[in-house]
């Protein structure tokens, strides 16, 4: 037991819950199944999990609400939110109150469990400062260097941070909005430039690699793929 990643889930609908729980479980899961706020919380004040799934309309407590408590605590567990819904405004707000990662409704499991890992993923390489292979190159987030066999370039703040939340959503969509929000302040027109070249400059300085690509998805963001 002491290998398995524990996880608090809140889904006040029983299907998709078991659904959800019994997966996992076969994927090196704990999980504590709740149907509401209230009880997520209580779950996740006695079990201490290393991460939380949580719907966002709940009864009792819902998860925007149960987030933000939860944030006032605890700034680093990370945070996935089920949700129906998919406008930008809904998407933002989750990000607003704490959470790390959305999931729009419906979902495969093996979407969801490739979620989990990357947040998990991210958290461990916060903690140990370790070197992210990004093909055959080796980038330091912390020291904002990216070295190819014997050579080793300086990136830019911004650059490191661009290119650590790409590494962290690989071969999956990184949200335009999300990281023009996370790391531009907010998503208007100036800014999405402003990042298109960001994206550009990091193009080239991983070219010495053919099979990275980070690619447009047009209407969604960005995907770097390897």
């Amino acid at each position: 037991m002491n290998n398995l990643i524990k996880l608090v889930l809140a889904e006040d609908e029983p299907s998709l819950g078991q659904i959800i729980k019994e997966s996992l479980e076969t994927r090196n899961f704990e999980v504590y199944l709740t149907t509401n706020g209230e009880e997520a919380y209580d779950s996740y004040r006695k079990h201490k999990p290393d991460i939380l799934v949580l719907d966002v309309m709940m009864p009792v407590k819902d998860g925007f609400t149960l987030a933000k408590e939860i944030r006032e605590e605890d700034s680093t567990i990370p945070i996935i939110f089920l949700t129906a819904k998919s406008q930008t405004k809904d998407i933002i707000e989750g990000f607003e109150h704490g959470g790390n990662d959305y999931l729009k409704k419906p979902f495969s499991m093996e979407e969801l469990i490739v979620r989990i890992k990357a947040l998990l993923h991210r958290i461990i390489l916060q903690q140990s400062n370790e070197n992210i292979s990004i093909g055959n190159y080796i980038f330091n987030y912390t020291k904002q260097t990216l070295s190819f066999k014997n050579e080793t370039e300086l990136l830019t703040h911004r650059e490191a941070q661009l290119l650590f939340q790409l590494s962290l959503k690989r071969n999956a969509i990184l949200d335009r909005s999300y990281v023009l929000n996370k790391l531009w302040g907010n998503d208007d027109f100036f800014n999405a430039r402003s990042m298109d070249v960001f994206i550009s400059k990091l193009r080239k300085k991983l070219k010495k690699d053919n099979s990275i690509q980070i690619i447009n998805v047009r209407g969604y963001g960005y995907k770097m793929m390897y």
